[in-house]
């Protein structure tokens, strides 16, 4: 129930009582911060004009009112119909927003004269104001509140109240809201305050949000996005040693600045709609992909701890894994030579890894389901295959099948070893989000155990405390079994698959991964550890479409080692090549083909594709000029063939 009716019935009074009135204040929310201390979300001042039915008087003056707040009678009665047509949140004690955004002047004109129009109060409601142009996905937006957002905590929402819609401002919304002031105002007959009523015995004291600190490395995060630009993808880093969040980067980037404004809600609506690139889907915590060749690692892992191999097994990989007329192709180099598993990892051998799942399945003969339940079981220990119970607003399980699942798929005993074999090299149905990646290559840094990633190091300065992200979990992998992991990961860097990653300055370890991708090239997938020894940072980059895991995920997850663990970049030029990198024209033939495969129009050659797009832009009404503009330049950066448009926009 509001603030108001709690009133009336615990004290007794009269809620139509004019000579009582209820003025709410509205407290600032708390800041966000990065670790270091960087302010990222603050406020700045704004009033909006509340209107409460029941305060209002029969012989109201509408003429005097709406030449006060300077608008006509038609539009005051048609805001008044407004406000009470949503019969599912309109209540007549309680305060409903008639007018926002009320200017400096704007307060100066109608306060002076705002006592005589009752039913009518000056309420301060701060709009937030980002401070930097990066990180959106992570720290979300406010906005007003609907029916189900109120039914969900009644005794403190009203409808034109703001909250917290995604990312930090939804997930850690009852910190940083604070809590509402409420005074109650006597008013004589000519309906002018004559104080506090019973001397603001029953008023409530307004409290300021909470300030919220992130473990997120602005600085960090701020190269991730720009190492992301005209990609798509993910990129996520932990401190293995808290599971904090270091970065997490989501493409396309949000500029959170969009947030804020008159036309907030229509820049909100526009890349919500936007199906192509899809840039409100945070595709670091949301986005499952098959995980590539970084799963080896883990199913190794697996394989040691059921006992259907140790660190001496060999296989000899006779270019890849052969069953019956079929073959997962392999390029290790190792060929018609015994390869244990830390040159199976250097090298990144499918045979070998096939070969290890196959005994996996087989450990109990005849009986594949208790195999794969035993294998599913331990894989997701490490946090894959379910949610990670953290502290986002948003996430995905990811899948890690098990019997269940594949008699659901295909009936009972209509399944078997090589139906699944993919599963092996880190295809077929396993899927992981690239926050679940990086959380398996912290286990793999602890040997044995990982924090739960969480994105909030403290809270009004205190550092969090809650169990659920300060006691480690332990996997079911001892740890004996890691050392060779390890080991293997180390020769990635060195002389295998990710040697162009390599460096004096600081030690590293990795393992290259490329997804399959059926509707074009694969994706470029890396997982780092640094420095060696004692690990800092734990790093998973998915790039969509970016191919070999070694050419652009691995270079970005180096980069943002090398700029953590030193504070600067050296390797200009790498860093040079992979900003400038433009996967832009893959992303909009993969669109059209998509568009192809489903029955909609799609034109037969790509200026005409981006003529259509652009005119279906110009004909959308509920954008504005701005934003029209902000939309067709995105479409013309998709590719060389937009620049036979020029003539065409022109007009």
């Amino acid at each position: 129930m509001s603030y108001l009716q709690l009133f009336t019935e615990k004290y007794k009074l009269n809620a139509a009582n004019t000579s009582i009135k209820a003025e709410y204040q509205i407290p600032l929310r708390g800041y966000i911060m990065d670790r270091n201390g960087k302010i990222l979300v603050g406020n700045t001042p704004s009033y909006e004009l509340t209107f409460t039915q029941s305060q209002m008087e029969k012989n109201f003056d509408t003429l005097g009112f709406c030449k006060l707040v300077n608008i006509s009678k038609a539009d005051f009665i048609k805001k008044i119909k407004s406000i009470k047509s949503n019969k599912k949140i309109y209540n007549n004690l309680v305060p409903m927003t008639f007018m926002k955004g009320l200017t400096s002047e704007d307060l100066a004109r109608i306060q002076e004269k705002l006592f005589k129009y009752n039913a009518f109060s000056i309420v301060r409601t701060p709009e937030r104001n980002y401070l930097v142009h990066s990180a959106g996905n992570i720290l979300g937006y406010i906005n007003e509140v609907n029916e189900k957002y109120i039914k969900s905590d009644s005794s403190y929402y009203m409808p034109g109240n703001l909250a917290g819609m995604t990312g930090v401002e939804k997930s850690y919304e009852k910190y940083l809201r604070g809590i509402k002031g409420i005074k109650y105002i006597q008013k004589d007959r000519r309906l002018r305050s004559i104080g506090s009523y019973k001397d603001g015995e029953y008023d409530q004291q307004m409290h300021s949000g909470k300030d919220i600190t992130l473990s997120i490395d602005y600085d960090l995060q701020n190269l991730a996005e720009k190492l992301l630009v005209n990609k798509r993808g993910g990129i996520v880093a932990l401190d293995p040693n808290n599971g904090e969040i270091l970065v997490m980067a989501s493409a396309p980037v949000i500029d959170p600045s969009v947030f804020v404004g008159r036309d907030k809600n229509k820049h909100i609506y526009a890349l919500q709609m936007d199906s192509m690139n899809k840039p409100m889907f945070d595709r670091a915590a949301q986005a499952a992909y098959p995980p590539g060749s970084t799963f080896k690692l883990i199913n190794g892992l697996a394989a040691l701890q059921m006992g259907v191999i140790d660190e001496k097994t060999t296989f000899i990989c006779k270019h890849g894994f052969h069953y019956g007329n079929r073959k997962i192709g392999c390029h290790c180099g190792y060929f018609y030579t015994p390869i244990a598993m830390d040159k199976a990892i250097q090298k990144s051998c499918n045979n070998f890894f096939a070969e290890a799942y196959v005994r996996i399945l087989n450990k109990y003969p005849g009986n594949i389901e208790k195999s794969i339940d035993e294998w599913s079981d331990i894989v997701k220990s490490f946090a894959v295959g379910e949610f990670m119970h953290n502290d986002l607003a948003v996430g995905s399980k990811g899948n890690i099948p098990d019997a269940n699942y594949y008699n659901r798929r295909y009936g009972k005993d209509k399944w078997n070893i090589y139906t699944i074999i993919s599963n092996s090299i880190g295809q077929g149905e396993v899927l992981a989000t690239p926050l679940q990646i990086a959380n398996y290559t912290a286990v793999i840094a602890n040997r044995g155990f990982f924090y739960t990633p969480h994105i909030v190091k403290a809270i009004d300065g205190k550092p969090i405390t809650d169990p659920q992200f300060t006691v480690p979990k332990q996997v079911k992998v001892e740890k004996k079994y890691f050392d060779i992991v390890n080991k293997g990961m180390s020769m990635v860097v060195l002389s295998g698959t990710g040697h162009r990653i390599f460096t004096n300055t600081f030690s590293q370890e990795g393992k290259t991964g490329t997804s399959q991708n059926p509707h074009g090239k694969d994706h470029s997938i890396f997982v780092l550890i640094a420095p060696v020894d004692k690990p800092k940072i734990a790093i998973a980059v998915v790039v969509e479409n970016g191919g070999f895991g070694a050419t652009y995920a691995g270079p970005m997850a180096s980069l943002l080692a090398e700029k953590y663990l030193t504070g600067t970049i050296e390797r200009k030029s790498m860093e040079e090549s992979i900003i400038k990198s433009d996967f832009s024209n893959e992303y909009l033939r993969q669109w059209n083909d998509y568009l192809k495969r489903t029955g909609k129009y799609v034109p037969n050659n790509l200026p005409q594709a981006l003529k259509d797009s652009i005119n279906k832009i110009n004909s959308n009404k509920k954008l504005s000029l701005k934003e029209k503009q902000r939309l067709i330049q995105n479409i013309i950066n998709q590719g060389e063939a937009a620049k036979k448009l020029d003539n065409f926009i022109g007009d």
